[in-house]
Parts: C-alpha cells; structure tokens; sequence
C-alpha cells in the first residue's frame, strides 16, 4: 500500500485509555539529567473494527524510574478502509507503517497531555514528552492474525 492509499484510511478516535501513571519522588534526582525511555505496542480488535496503540514512556534518573505515564489509542476503522487492510487468503490485518506512524503520533500527543494533567502544580510539571521522530520507532507494517473472527 503506498503513502496515497495510506492518506485514504478512515479512522476516528474511539477511546483513550490512561492504564499507568506514576511519579516515584525518591528515585528523582535534581542534579541528575533524566532520560526517557519510549515504546509502543500495537493491538487489533476485528469485531469492533479497531487497532490500538499503547504508548509507554518512562523518565528515568540513574537508570531508576520517577516518572511512568502509559496510555492507549484505540482507532475505529471505517468498513471500506478495514476491507483494504484486510487480506482475506492469509486472514490477516496488514496495517502499513505510515498509517501506524501517523497514529502513534496521535497518541503521544494524547499522551503528552494526560502527562501535563496528571503533574499539573507539580514539581513534575517541566518534565514533557519531546519530539519524537516515529519514523525512526515505527519501522515496519504490522501484521495482525485474524483467528476465527474475521
């Protein structure tokens, strides 16, 4: 599928779920120059026509968390988008990288305000989610197996 198909994919935002927050006070360090730590997980579900993308960033200082937010999208793809991912021989869901890029970089927008919420008034407050260059994450298309409920 190429970048134009890519661009025709219908989605709408479903649902935003925050599944982990966590501010650890004793492992923060003031002196010390944190570092984060970012990772992505993908989901599908064929019955409701949905793919997920979980988002997992952590800011560490001396290689020891204080600072944990994980959040999901979850996307509904439109019918007709959903059949053009669909390969119907190997029963799989066949998502292209620029369309999972594209997702991801709605999701770490959502994530990044849940952040800013969750340490608003906080000494946390100055520590945000930077740009993130999901190209360079997000490599590959994902394939997802069907099982019986396509």
């Amino acid at each position: 599928m190429d970048n134009d198909q890519v661009n025709e994919i219908g989605f709408a935002l479903a649902k935003i779920t925050t599944e982990q927050f966590a501010v650890i006070e004793t492992n923060f360090s003031e002196g010390t120059k944190p570092k984060l730590r970012v990772n992505f997980h993908f989901a599908s579900d064929a019955q409701k026509m949905l793919i997920g993308i979980l988002g997992h960033f952590r800011f560490d200082c001396d290689g020891r968390p204080f600072l944990v937010v994980e959040a999901g999208c979850h996307f509904n793809i439109q019918p007709d988008s959903w059949s053009m991912l669909v390969n119907k021989e190997k029963n799989a869901l066949s998502v292209p990288k620029g369309l999972l890029q594209h997702l991801g970089a709605i999701t770490v927008g959502t994530v990044r305000g849940i952040l800013h919420a969750k340490t608003e008034n906080t000494k946390f407050n100055r520590f945000h989610l930077p740009a993130i260059n999901l190209a360079e994450i997000i490599t590959e298309d994902k394939v997802f197996n069907l099982g019986n409920n396509e």
